[in-house]
């Protein structure tokens, strides 16, 4: 059992130090792939190490204690992540389904690279597209501030796109691009909704990818927005489960900052 145990955390250590070293070999550096790293690590040196950590365990209860409690205290935050990650699938689930007539459609930013919308926000814009196809009363509204040594706007080059790549008419796209955060554009696209007599207690269609569905439900919530939908554009498989791992802190950071 003791063996198996050594081979298993050896196995997950050199998965995720292989995969995380993969995905920080091209720019990736971020906490979604930094701190699974280090546990990778930490699983591989105590599946090498694992005699002589007993050894010295043996002669120091303290530090036995010590020792025992780190790893209950990371078997129950372990549990805590896969219930966050349960609730995210479902959360993705329930934006698969047939979505009811909404009064708006609003799409978060994510980031954008020479003038041009990144692969994660393109797949924003791609999702959405297809609701804007399904849903031609609804308003849309494209939601994103100026970035560092940026001059565009995030939603214009979204509402850009949209008109290039979708054949979506400019001026049915309305640009929130003041905001820096989820919680600014959510707060700043009300502005526009009110502007057009639209309450937030309809349902409205938050856009918005796979990982980032849970935390922006809370948020829209927390600001009055009664039925909002999420929903959620694809993450790359390759990096999928990495920005899982990163929402999940996102998510606590935001439920300490008190946005929900």
């Amino acid at each position: 059992m003791f063996g198996l145990l050594r081979i298993v955390l050896i196995a997950l250590g050199s998965i995720l130090i292989i995969d995380c070293t993969a995905l920080m070999a091209v720019d990736k550096v971020n906490f979604g792939t930094v701190l699974p790293f280090l546990i990778g690590v930490v699983f591989v040196g105590h599946g090498l190490g694992a005699p002589l950590i007993i050894k010295i365990l043996a002669k120091n209860p303290l530090l036995r204690r010590i020792w025992y409690g780190l790893w209950l205290a990371f078997g129950l935050w372990f549990i805590s992540f896969l219930v966050f990650v349960y609730s995210l699938q479902q959360q993705i689930a329930q934006g698969r389904q047939d979505l009811p007539p909404v009064a708006a459609i609003i799409v978060l930013g994510s980031g954008t690279v020479d003038g041009k919308p990144t692969p994660t926000l393109a797949s924003r814009l791609d999702t959405a597209a297809t609701l804007i196809e399904q849903q031609p009363q609804a308003l849309i509204i494209t939601s994103g501030g100026v970035g560092y040594e940026h001059t565009r706007s995030e939603a214009d080059i979204m509402a850009t796109y949209l008109a290039q790549t979708h054949d979506i008419p400019l001026d049915r796209i309305y640009q929130e691009g003041k905001s820096t955060s989820t919680e600014e554009n959510l707060a700043y696209s009300q502005i526009i909704l009110e502007q057009h007599g639209i309450d937030k207690e309809v349902p409205i269609a938050i856009v918005t990818s796979d990982f980032h569905t849970i935390r922006a439900a809370a948020i829209a919530l927390h600001q009055g927005y009664t039925q909002p939908i999420t929903l959620a554009s694809p993450t790359p498989l390759s990096i999928r489960y990495n920005a899982w791992f990163r929402e999940y802190f996102a998510f606590g950071s935001g439920w300490l900052l008190q946005e929900y």
